[in-house]
């Protein structure tokens, strides 16, 4: 903690992640005898490169790597992060200390008019940052126009209402975080447009071994969001994925079974590999823990048997001849 004492949250400055840092805030706030806690915006090397598509940028961990340099360096006490941005390989010297409850992990589609995705007209100019979006709309609609589309949420609406596209897709639960659940023409499906691994869920991020912090954080994790995401990251750390491969992901905990739906689809939409699958989840967490990324392995592997390995080398290759023909 600060010489104040004051608990420092490291968060980007866009209003999707410091309502997310205040809801953190919060959480922390309403523990008995808790310590005051300050927000500290720190831009990030995906905030800096706005208009670059992200899948034309060297490395991983865009929107998260200054705000985790904080946390190691003292300069902040805990890193909040959208879940689905955080690499499943963590820096050394910190841990995931809590998952906090999960929201919609559903994607939406915002339309000009309102249409839903089916009734957008032919040739209709979609727009979506997320390779994974592209790869599944190009399977759900290949007549469309699909538009690179970066900003944060409000900007990328703003856009949408000046015409520049027909229809933009974002994630349900940043629209629901910022009171625009009225924007939405059609939730797209989960078995037609599964997720990105871990959409829907905050992260708080703290050093090892800070126990003044990780008091108050560890008591918030959510152990239904902590065993679908731990299923989900294992899958996409088998798979040696990241925000730039096409995958799609969401683990469901009913009672104590979990559920793992994946898919991996070319960029093209021609090519879709899917697989799934069910474990028993043990009442103690360390066990369940460890069943649950048991359960992304399998489901990797059965991907991978079906030849996920060569699909993904086959888009990464497509895209980097692709950027380094781009103009």
């Amino acid at each position: 903690m600060s010489t104040a004492g004051a608990l420092r949250i490291g968060t980007r400055a866009s209003r999707l992640a410091l309502w997310q840092a205040r809801h953190a805030a919060a959480q922390i706030s309403a523990q008995r005898d808790a310590p005051p806690v300050e927000l500290k915006e720190i831009t990030t090397a995906g905030d800096a490169q706005s208009e670059l598509p992200l899948w034309q940028t060297e490395g991983r961990a865009f929107f998260t790597r200054e705000i985790d340099r904080a946390l190691l360096e003292g300069r902040a006490d805990v890193a909040v992060h959208s879940l689905k941005d955080l690499s499943t390989e963590l820096e050394d010297g910190l841990v995931l200390a809590a998952t906090l409850t999960r929201a919609d992990p559903r994607d939406a589609l915002l339309s000009a008019d309102g249409a839903r995705l089916g009734e957008l007209p032919h040739g209709a100019r979609i727009g979506t940052s997320s390779l994974r979006r592209r790869a599944l709309l190009a399977r759900a609609r290949p007549d469309a126009v699909l538009l690179e589309l970066r900003g944060n949420v409000p900007t990328r609406i703003e856009r949408l209402r000046r015409g520049e596209y027909d229809a933009i897709v974002l994630a349900a639960a940043g629209l629901a975080r910022l009171g625009l659940e009225g924007q939405v023409s059609e939730y797209l499906s989960p078995e037609r447009f599964p997720p990105a691994v871990s959409q829907g869920v905050i992260a708080l991020l703290a050093r090892a071994g800070d126990r003044a912090t990780l008091r108050w954080l560890e008591s918030l994790d959510d152990r239904q969001a902590r065993l679908e995401v731990t299923a989900e990251r294992a899958l996409l750390e088998r798979l040696e994925g990241g925000c730039q491969v096409p995958l799609g992901a969401l683990a469901r905990l009913a009672d104590d079974t979990l559920t793992l739906e994946a898919c991996v689809c070319a960029l093209d939409g021609s090519r879709h590999l899917s697989a799934a699958g069910t474990t028993a989840v043990p009442a103690a967490d360390a066990a369940a823990a460890a069943e649950a990324a048991a359960l992304g392995w399998r489901i990797a592997a059965q991907l991978l048997a079906r030849g996920a390995r060569e699909l993904i080398a086959q888009e990464r290759a497509a895209r980097a001849l692709s950027a380094v023909e781009a103009p």
